[in-house]
């Protein structure tokens, strides 16, 4: 076995394909299903069941997944390292949601990359628990999620707390008349979105049950389909009030518990992270050591080795 086995296992895996493999591996196919008929002798177990569909991942091949994506971050850290002891390079890939994507995102790349320019930063924007997942299956480094997080394996880091509140149209009725004419309509992300489910249970606590739901994709379109009478939704207070300041939406306060939500950055509490993520952690744990919720004591080598000013954008 050898590491160049364990990207034609990843391929197959991630395509579910031995000819797609095979392509994006640039070699043939009957080498493809050698290296997997080898991988599987060697460790005593079928990696792969094998339909004529398609082929997918059995119990002891995700296990081996998840050793190669451990030792795909382990080789890349290494060259790094080795590279340069005192340049901290390489890629991260972050996760966070659409808020924090659409808004804050930009501000974040520009304030990394201006002591980092030499690690690539990739984000994907996704709901909480596909996030957390992507972050426990090593699809991801890191990912910005709301609070409370009770996952074993993971650490975190808070990073704020915000205010969020219920979105109407300024020039139409009152929420207080919106919700007294049933069914009543909102204007939504898909399900396992966190500003949907406070909405959800802010609605349940006003005993409204039955409600017609416009799911949209984009801040954008939430903010205009509330303007125009279309629904009510919710929004982060401080992103009405900084990008949407002249638009015709009216901001209704929520009570505390259901009107607060508090962001961390989750990663894995694997002891072997690559320089670059621990530099991208410092930059959170530098200005909230207190909030933290497990010991970081190698991300604060990060800021050391690459000067880091410690004031993040977000």
């Amino acid at each position: 076995m050898n590491t160049n086995d364990l990207k034609i296992f990843e391929a197959v895996a991630e395509t579910g394909s031995f000819t797609k493999a095979a392509a994006a591996m640039f070699t043939v196919q009957s080498n493809v299903t050698a290296r997997i008929k080898s991988l599987e002798e060697e460790f005593g177990a079928e990696l792969f069941s094998r339909t004529s569909r398609k082929v997918e991942l059995t119990a002891a091949g995700k296990k081996l997944m998840q050793y190669c994506k451990q030792i795909s971050n382990l080789i890349a850290e290494a060259k790094s390292d080795v590279q340069s002891s005192t340049k901290i390079s390489g890629s991260l890939k972050i996760g966070c949601i659409e808020t924090t994507m659409a808004l804050k995102v930009p501000e974040m790349i520009n304030h990394f990359e201006e002591h980092f320019p030499d690690v690539e930063l990739e984000f994907k924007s996704e709901m909480r628990n596909a996030l957390i997942n992507d972050v426990l299956n090593y699809n991801l480094d890191a990912a910005f999620v709301s609070a409370p997080i009770n996952v074993t394996g993971l650490n975190q880091i808070r990073i704020k707390e915000e205010q969020l509140v219920i979105v109407t149209a300024s020039e139409g009725p009152k929420i207080e008349e919106l919700l007294s004419k049933l069914p009543i309509k909102i204007v939504v992300f898909g399900q396992g979105c966190i500003f949907r489910a406070r909405l959800e249970s802010w609605l349940s606590s006003k005993g409204i049950i039955h409600y017609k739901s416009t799911v949209l994709n984009s801040i954008e379109g939430v903010v205009n389909f509330v303007e125009a009478g279309l629904g009510i939704s919710i929004l982060p207070e401080v992103v009405v009030s900084q990008y949407y300041a002249d638009r015709k939406i009216t901001s209704n306060a929520l009570d505390k518990q259901l009107g607060t939500m508090i962001t961390v950055l989750i990663f894995k509490q694997d002891k072997s992270r690559s320089t670059a993520l621990r530099a991208f952690i410092d930059m959170y744990f530098s200005h909230n050591k207190s909030k933290i919720t497990a010991p970081l004591d190698e991300a604060k080598s990060a800021s050391k080795r690459g000067k880091l000013n410690p004031k993040p954008h977000f």
